[in-house]
Order: structure tokens, then C-alpha cells, then sequence
């Protein structure tokens, strides 16, 4: 028989519930200032979660993650004001975007009596690692797959950072070679491991299906109310964009909502062409499966892929300054992989005026400052003084 950890599925039950997890009070002054714009979105808000609930999703970060504004850069720039999405604030291992995605993943695989789950990634993944901390979690075995896409067997890189992590957490950790059939490697894994008695999960890389996209439809309710409860209108939200589950589940959301938020996903790995297909296709996926009543606009998905540089995982300059410049100015961390040329482009796109006219911009910080110490030669820092 399956072993269920104790109280596991009253975790699982716990669902978005409208007074509780996840929702935010919008205050009487916010809904005075702005009546006509605040009454119908916080409705909105409020049937978006009523969906959301249907799906059962295991507590396992900490929301909402805090939006903050980032002064010091906005001024820096002179551009609009820049505010910053905490997700890297989820608690899970050192945080990250992908906690959102695996609350409902890791709860799909227990309803379905899972004790292991499978997943694949590049060598830093940060996805990897948080799933090796849900799975730890839930006393379920993990089964990493990475992909070398990168090339490189430095020692710093293939064993520190995100890789300590997934270790630590439990996880056996075996490697692929750049352009392998992940997908293929982790079924072959899977029939492997029924042939053992086991009840193998598979979760794709990034966790980025319908499933784990409903972590995103999500987030953008609660950065709706968030800017409702803070009176204040959001012109842009940027974010890194990769395996498109985050920002599918941003679109989704966003259509739900009717939001007219200007969502632009910085690319750090496909050409452009590839990268918005992907969104778009999981994005409509998504919305079906939450059963939205809501039409993917697939004008409004968008992807700016100049910031990927020589390849996945390969620091740029671009990446370097950005995250010199936030970690000195802002005190904050961002990683080489994935979030750092999202600031890239972000702080580029602030300099060339493509934001012209807009007065507040949300960069979505998805965590994974784990990675730098997967890339310890990359800054040239200065050593020891005498």
C-alpha cells in the first residue's frame, strides 16, 4: 500500500479559499479612490480564485510574495518607476518561481498515489532543486535528469550550487548530454522504475504544463490585489521567460482578469518565433484546462529573445552588469542562468525608452541566486584587501 504522510491530504485540500490562503484584503480607500476600475476587478479576483480551487494544491510556499518598489534603479535609469516581485521569497530551498508551479504538481502526484516523482533540467536547474525540496517534503523519492547543455565539466559547476542542493535535499542526480530527449530519458526512467513496484510522477522541465501553470494564473491574481490594496496601476510586468509555463499562467490569468497589463517575457533560451509559440500554446492549454471563460489573444503574448547571448546557461556582459549593478545598488541577488538576463533586458529596454509613457513597471524576480555559486569565475571580484 502507498504511504501517505500524515495529514498529507487535508494539505492538499487546502485550497485558495477566498478568506484565506492567498488572497489579500482590498481596502475601502483603494476601492473610494478608484471605484469604477477596483470594484470589477476585485470580483474578478474573486471568481478567478473560485476556479482556482477546484484544483488541489499543496501549501508549500509563502504568499503573496512581497512587491517592493526598487528606487535606487528607477532613479539610475530615469526611467519609470521599477518595482520588483518578490518570488524568489517563496521559501522553498532558497525560493524561486517554480514553488508556485509545484504546489500543484506535487498535489496532482499525491490525489494520483505517486512515491516518486521524475523531472529534468540543465545542469543549474532551479527547478530541479525546488522539486527535490517538495519531494523531501512530502517523503516522496526524486529523480533528477540534467542536461549538459552548456558543455562544461567544471568541477564548481557540475557539483556546486543548484546541484549541492538537489544532493542535499535526497535526490539522485544522473547526467544527460546537451541535446538529449529529456522527455524520452524520463519515461525510460519511469518504466524503469514501475518495473520496481514503484509509482513513478513524471514533472517536465520547469514544471511547465497546464498543471503547473495554474501557479501563475494565480500569481496574477494576487499581484492584481496586491497593486489594488497599494493604489497602484501597473503598466508592464517583466520576467524571464524559458520553458513558458511561468508566463502562460501569467496570460492566462491576465485575460481572466482583463487586465491591461503589458506582459513581456525576456527569452533566455529559444529564438522568438519558438519561444512566443510555446507560451501561446501552453497559455491556451492552461486557460482550457482551468476552464476560463477567456480567448488567448496570441497578440498579447510577447517575447523579447536578444538577451539569450551565445546560449542557454552562457554568462553574457549584459548578464554580468545587471547583476553587479542590482546586487551593489539594490541589495538584491539574481542568477546568470535565468533571472539575470531578464534584468538584462529589462534595464536595456528602460535606457533605449521602450517603456516611454509608462509610469510604474513590475520586474517578476524568479529567484535562483543558488546558481551563482555555480558560476564562481563568471564576475571577476575582487579578492581578499591586505
Amino acid at each position: 500500500m502507498h504511504y501517505m504522510p500524515p495529514n498529507l491530504w487535508s494539505i492538499i485540500n487546502r485550497t485558495i479559499a477566498i478568506d484565506g490562503y492567498g488572497m489579500s484584503a482590498v481596502t475601502s480607500e483603494t476601492l473610494k479612490t478608484n471605484p469604477a476600475d477596483a470594484t470589477p476587478s476585485l470580483a474578478r479576483c474573486k471568481e478567478l480564485a473560485v476556479s482556482l480551487s477546484r484544483f488541489p494544491r499543496i501549501r508549500l510556499g509563502h504568499f503573496p510574495t512581497p512587491l517592493e518598489p526598487m528606487d535606487k534603479l528607477s532613479k539610475a535609469l530615469g526611467g519609470p518607476r521599477i518595482w520588483v516581485k518578490r518570488d524568489d521569497c517563496t521559501g522553498l530551498s532558497s525560493g524561486g518561481n517554480k514553488t508556485r508551479k509545484l504546489e500543484y504538481l506535487m498535489a496532482d502526484a499525491a490525489e494520483k498515489g505517486a512515491d516518486t516523482v521524475i523531472t529534468q533540467g540543465a545542469t543549474q536547474s532551479n527547478h530541479a532543486r525546488q522539486t527535490a525540496a517538495a519531494a523531501a517534503k512530502l517523503d516522496m523519492k526524486c529523480h533528477i535528469l540534467l542536461e549538459n547543455r552548456t558543455g562544461s565539466n567544471d568541477q564548481q559547476y557540475i557539483y556546486n550550487g543548484n546541484v549541492l542542493l538537489d544532493r542535499l535535499h535526497g535526490a539522485t542526480v544522473s547526467k544527460r548530454p546537451g541535446g538529449a530527449d529529456m522527455n524520452a530519458e524520463m519515461e525510460k526512467l519511469a518504466d524503469q522504475l514501475r518495473e520496481n513496484g514503484h509509482k513513478p510522477y513524471v514533472i517536465p522541465g520547469g514544471g511547465s504544463n497546464e498543471i503547473g501553470a495554474l501557479g501563475y494564473v494565480n500569481c496574477a491574481r494576487e499581484l492584481t490585489e496586491q497593486a489594488m490594496e497599494n493604489g497602484l496601476r501597473i503598466d508592464a510586468l517583466v520576467h524571464a521567460t524559458g520553458s513558458s509555463g511561468t508566463q502562460a499562467g501569467l496570460v492566462a490569468g491576465l485575460a481572466a482578469l482583463r487586465s491591461d497589463i503589458h506582459l513581456l517575457g525576456i527569452g533566455v533560451r529559444a529564438a522568438q518565433p519558438k519561444q512566443e509559440e510555446m507560451v501561446f500554446d501552453l497559455a491556451v492549454k492552461t486557460a482550457r484546462y482551468a476552464g476560463l471563460d477567456v480567448e488567448i489573444d496570441r497578440e498579447e503574448v510577447r517575447a523579447n529573445c536578444d538577451y539569450v547571448g551565445p546560449g542557454y546557461g552562457l554568462p553574457t556582459d549584459g548578464m554580468r552588469e545587471a547583476l553587479k549593478m542590482l546586487a551593489r545598488m539594490e541589495g538584491l541577488l539574481f542568477d546568470p542562468v535565468y533571472s539575470g538576463k531578464g534584468l538584462d533586458g529589462l534595464i536595456d529596454l528602460v535606457r533605449k525608452g521602450k517603456f516611454e509613457g509608462m509610469e510604474n513597471i513590475v520586474f517578476l524576480h524568479t529567484g535562483g541566486s543558488a546558481a551563482l555559486f555555480g558560476y564562481p569565475e563568471t564576475f571577476d571580484l575582487p579578492d581578499y584587501t591586505t
